[in-house]
């Protein structure tokens, strides 16, 4: 497991960069969102408008987890302002109640559903069987150890703490916990019809199942038998309809009994851990939204290189000002493991973005750009990411699946990099530091996290970096041949913008060779474009072409 810790300090001004600081700021007007994992209800975006909220977030607030939201979060939840932060919040909701984190199911969600599903075919009654007091507490305490059930009432002889005596009842369940957390062991929670339709709901009387509550002379209690007490006073100062006349009133029991309802059908509380314990278990609701870039290229072997790109908007970090300097703060926590859960990276960052006070409304419209360079071993691995606004305290999280090529064998490319600048560097620097890709200094594009492509600037020049491995060597000259062309295509009006041919291209080390074309020195047109990169091994006649999308606006 290889940990990088260190302070890093980028002093801003416009178009700034700095590769030993390991963070690259520059224009862009678009605001990213974090990724979020899939959940039953998330969809594709339709609308970002602020303030509105479809309808299926609703259904996921009002309906799919009513019993099991908090208050906080609830609050929280209404707050937010569009698509993109309600994703955020339900992929963090469920992961912070997850209890095997560095698994890919969420235990807990899943039993969630099932027994909403269970409650809804089970106990319904002229209304989802969700939405009843057996549904809910089921679905919030699930299954109960036993239930003593009697669904059709009837003949019934009390218990002495009922006022003993036989009477007859609607239909009632008594469900029994061993253990219920916060309320304590051996938990009786009665439910009873009295309109005998099947709708259960919770008493706190055990006198309520008496049909003959209300009928004279029916049903009396011992006390009542013996002339002791009446019917009139059943319930008096007291909870219970039967029992108080017998055993005399308490007034703190009925305040306890109130006490463990409300507390029965609250949401069960959710365990907070150790942010680096467990990355993806820590919930805020002030978000810090972030995008991340993962690319791959060869490093010798069956190694892979895999550069982390991590963009923040300016605007999104909270500021402190001191001697004339606008201070913002992030910390980085990273980590990646196998699907069995092993660790095998993690890396830890402090970073500060210090601004002059006169250029702070100017920044805040650009986006930060930090990069960790990882060896990795082909393979699936799942990256997680927490990023934490020291002076705001705001929180972001992400975790994704990752997949790690092999580029031993076969005709193969690194991932094909859209940037804004790419610069030789000099050669003791060349393949070691962020943004150092071999022998370029190179600062990505990050798309966003709603899908949009890869964005630039009008105006802005568009660069691509690319290598290409394994590379057949012609027998005569021991060298590899091979043509490249470079096509942009407006994808609206389907017009090629830019095309160019590169031959008898000059290798690296290892079969390969590193693709780097200026697509457009001046800038395009706003629009819409894709790239296409067709490589031809000539000596293997083969053939391979990666594409990409991206916009400029």
């Amino acid at each position: 497991m290889a940990t990088a810790s260190r302070a890093r300090l980028l002093l801003f001004a416009p178009l700034a960069f700095l590769a030993i600081a390991g963070i690259a700021v520059h224009a862009q007007t678009s605001t990213p969102t974090k990724s979020t994992q899939d959940d039953p209800l998330t969809r594709p975006r339709k609308s970002q408008t602020p303030g509105k909220m479809e309808s299926s977030y609703k259904k996921w607030r009002d309906e799919d987890v009513s019993d099991i939201i908090t208050a906080e979060e609830l609050s929280a939840f209404n707050k937010l302002t569009n698509d993109a932060e309600r994703d955020n919040f339900i992929e963090a909701f469920w992961r912070r109640r997850d209890p095997t984190p560095d698994t890919e199911e969420n235990e807990f969600k899943e039993e969630h559903y099932r027994r909403r599903a269970y409650a809804d075919e089970h106990f319904s009654a002229g209304m989802a069987g969700s939405k009843t007091d057996r549904g809910r507490i089921y679905i919030i305490h699930g299954p109960p150890d036993s239930i003593d059930a009697h669904p059709a009432g009837g003949p019934y002889l009390r218990t002495a703490e009922e006022g003993g005596g036989q009477t007859s009842t609607f239909p009632f369940e008594i469900w029994r916990y061993r253990n219920i957390e916060r309320i304590g062991q051996e938990v009786e929670i009665e439910f009873v019809d009295t309109c005998m339709c099947g709708a259960y709901h919770i008493t706190l009387d055990p006198g309520e199942k008496d049909a003959f509550n209300h009928v004279p002379n029916a049903g009396p209690t011992i006390k009542e038998e013996m002339g002791l007490d009446t019917k009139a006073n059943r319930g008096r100062n007291s909870l219970s309809t039967a029992g108080s006349s017998l055993f005399g009133n308490n007034q703190s029991r009925q305040f306890d009994l109130l006490e463990r309802n409300a507390q029965l059908l609250a949401p069960p509380p959710v365990k907070y851990k150790d942010l680096k314990a467990v990355v993806d278990i820590k919930m805020r609701y002030n978000l810090l939204p972030f995008d991340v870039r993962v690319d791959f290229l060869r490093a010798s072997g069956s190694t892979a290189i895999v550069p982390i790109t991590i963009q923040v908007a300016n605007r999104s970090l909270t500021y402190i000002a001191q001697e004339g300097i606008q201070h913002a703060a992030v910390n980085i926590y990273g980590r990646l493991t196998t699907l069995s859960g092993q660790i095998v990276n993690t890396f830890e960052d402090p970073v500060r973005l210090d601004i002059p006070a006169e250029l702070l409304p100017k920044m805040l419209n650009n986006v930060s750009l930090y990069q960790q360079m990882l060896p990795m071993r082909p393979g699936r691995y799942r990256l997680d990411l927490v990023l934490k606004d020291v002076n705001g305290d705001k929180l972001g999280t992400l975790y994704q699946s990752i997949m790690v090529p092999d580029f031993s064998e076969e005709l193969k490319t690194s991932t094909l990099v859209l940037a804004d600048l790419v610069e030789p560097v000099p050669a003791r620097d060349a393949g070691s530091g962020p943004f150092v890709l071999g022998p370029d200094r190179v600062r990505p594009h990050v798309a966003s996290a709603n899908g949009n492509p890869v964005t630039f600037k009008r105006g802005e020049r568009v660069n691509l970096w690319m290598q290409v491995y394994n590379l057949a060597l012609d027998d005569k000259t021991g060298k590899p041949r091979a043509t490249v062309e470079y096509r942009v295509v407006n994808t609206a009006s389907g017009q090629t913008v830019y095309q160019d041919t590169a031959a008898a291209l000059v290798p690296d080390p290892g079969n390969g060779i590193t693709l780097k074309e200026v697509l457009s020195k001046g800038g395009l047109e706003p629009g819409d474009y894709q790239l296409v990169v067709k490589i031809h091994d000539l000596v293997a006649n083969r053939a391979l072409a990666p594409e990409v999308k991206f916009t400029v606006n």
